[in-house]
């Protein structure tokens, strides 16, 4: 090859090295350009969840915002001249207790859904501190009986709501003494500042996860002797998978033609003392339970260790029992009553 051939060819060699380093840099992708340039941005359109939290007396997973307010704990009467009772159905923890006579009272405690009106109200006996001083809050009834019993209430720390407070009422169309109820919203937001309870139980996420669902035995009824004058029953019913009431004969309904339900119903049995003429369940102490959940039951113990402490309570090994996210029925009959699971 001559000299002018070979000069010629690094000549074009140069050129075609050059075009290619060109192509190459036209070809760079956007992540390579300088800063600062006009390019378009990531928006992320993630919106992070509201914090949440559980409700304190139902176990229900709430906004963190919500259920805030002071629980509402009334002396609600069970007698048939009470019923129908307002509002019962929307109480988060229901208990109901052995009075003089053989007649039963309830305790019924509202924070997550209060209604506009509760009742009837009743007084309160030896026993009610120790049920409602965990719940903190509220408390409202009618009498007392023994001044002691005023007494005992009254250093709870509880807000103590009475007949002569301007958010009692009587009913017109029901009979005295069975007449008189509460302005429960109206309380509420007259007290407002106060803490809401602390949880008083543990949860599981579903019927099916409580331990009565996982670990229970089959139980389509439930029957509660007191006592000769009063007794009552709950029928599991799947498609709500709750408990429904009856007492007396029939369906127990509220005033709002709905029949009493419950998603746990617990069956404490517990020590009667006498406290001045009166019965005193006896609540700093421990006893048998069982715990009916999704159809099921499991049996157990309960134990409360003082006034202000919630009632635990624990299978036969010794393991925390978890409820259901729902409402709650607490029976509490006598060591002379009677329990009875039918599958």
């Amino acid at each position: 090859m001559s000299l002018y051939s070979k000069s010629v060819s690094r000549a074009l060699f140069a050129v075609v090295a050059a075009g290619l380093v060109v192509g190459v840099a036209g070809c760079s992708s956007p992540a390579s350009a300088p800063s600062g340039s006009s390019g378009p941005k990531y928006v992320s359109t993630y919106e992070a969840p509201a914090p949440t939290k559980l409700s304190p007396l139902l176990g229900t997973v709430v906004a963190a915002d919500a259920a805030t307010g002071p629980a509402l704990s009334v002396k609600v009467c069970n007698v048939e001249h009470c019923e129908p009772q307002i509002g019962l159905n929307q109480a988060d923890i229901v208990f109901e207790e052995l009075v003089e006579g053989g007649i039963t009272r309830y305790v019924a405690v509202w924070q997550s859904n209060v209604p506009e009106v509760v009742g009837p109200v009743r007084s309160v006996r030896p026993m009610d501190p120790d049920i409602v001083a965990p719940f903190g809050g509220i408390v409202a009834y009618s009498g007392w009986g023994p001044q002691e019993v005023r007494d005992m209430i009254v250093d709870t720390g509880l807000v103590n709501i009475t007949e002569n407070d301007t958010t009692m009422f009587r009913i017109d169309d029901r009979i005295a003494p069975y007449n008189l109820a509460l302005r429960a919203q109206q309380v509420i937001s007259e007290n407002s500042g106060l803490a809401a309870p602390q949880q008083q139980f543990a949860y599981a996420s579903s019927p099916a996860l409580s331990s009565a669902g996982r670990d229970g035995t089959p139980t389509s009824t439930i029957t509660t002797v007191f006592s000769n004058y009063s007794d009552n029953s709950w029928t599991y019913d799947a498609a709500s998978s709750k408990y429904l009431r009856s007492q007396w004969g029939g369906p127990d309904l509220d005033e709002a033609g709905g029949q009493l339900s419950a998603t746990n119903v617990i069956d404490m049995r517990v020590v009667i003392e006498d406290f001045m003429a009166l019965p005193k369940t006896v609540m700093v102490s421990s006893g048998e339970v069982w715990v009916s959940t999704g159809g099921k039951t499991i049996h157990g113990t309960w134990s409360k260790d003082s006034q202000a402490s919630p009632i635990h309570l624990t299978d036969d090994f010794g393991m925390t029992i978890r409820l259901a996210p729902g409402n709650t029925w607490i029976e509490m009959p006598p060591s002379d009553g009677s329990v009875t699971l039918v599958p």
